[in-house]
C-alpha cells in the first residue's frame, strides 16, 4: 500500500476513534435521522421544490431535480465504480435494520454519494440566497452524519463534498 493510501486509513482510524467519545443516543437520533432523510436527494429535493415555489418558478425545482439525478448517476454510479472501497467494518459487523428508518447502501464507500449530494445542493440553493450559511451547514451535518453513522470513512466524506462543491460551481449558472 503506499504511503499516501496508509496515511488516509490512519487519518479515516483517527477520526473514528475521536468520534467515539461523542456518540450518544441524542446524537444517533440527529444523525441517524439526518442521513436517513437525505437519502436519494430527498432532503434536497424538498429543499429544492420549496426554493421553486418561493420564487414563483416551477422550472427552477425541475431543473434542480434533474441535477440531482445527474449528480447521482456520476458519483453513484461511475465515480464509485472506479474505485470500489469498502464501507468500514462496522457496517459488515451486523446485519441487524439501522436505527431510525436509515437504510444500509450497497454501493462503494469511496466518495460518499450524500457529501456529494449535500454540497453541489448547497452552492446551487446558496446562488443569490442570503440563506447560503444555512445550506452550507446544512450540507455538513449530513456529510458529517455519514462518518458518524459509521457509512462512510472520513476521507470518503471528504472526497465527496470536494467533487460536490466543484459539481454546484460547474452548473451554478444555469440556476
Amino acid at each position: 500500500m503506499s504511503e499516501f493510501v496508509e496515511r488516509v486509513h490512519a487519518l479515516d482510524d483517527a477520526v473514528d476513534k475521536w468520534l467515539e467519545r461523542y456518540r450518544t443516543d441524542t446524537l444517533d437520533r440527529v444523525f441517524y435521522g439526518l442521513s436517513s432523510a437525505a437519502d436519494h436527494g430527498m432532503l434536497w429535493h424538498a429543499l429544492g421544490i420549496v426554493r421553486g415555489v418561493r420564487r414563483g418558478d416551477l422550472g427552477y425545482a425541475v431543473r434542480f431535480s434533474k441535477m440531482l439525478g445527474y449528480e447521482s448517476a456520476l458519483t453513484n454510479g461511475a465515480i464509485k465504480s472506479l474505485f470500489r472501497r469498502v464501507r468500514p467494518p462496522e457496517h459488515f459487523t451486523n446485519d441487524d435494520p439501522l436505527p431510525y428508518g436509515m437504510r444500509r447502501p450497497i454501493t462503494s464507500s469511496f466518495p460518499s454519494g450524500h457529501a456529494a449530494t449535500a454540497f453541489m445542493c448547497a452552492v446551487l440553493l446558496s446562488r443569490d440566497n442570503r440563506a447560503a450559511p444555512f445550506y452550507f451547514s446544512l450540507a455538513a451535518l449530513v456529510a458529517s452524519s455519514r462518518v458518524y453513522t459509521r457509512m462512510h470513512h472520513a476521507s470518503d466524506v471528504a472526497a465527496g463534498a470536494a467533487l460536490g462543491l466543484v459539481l454546484g460551481n460547474a452548473v451554478k449558472r444555469k440556476f
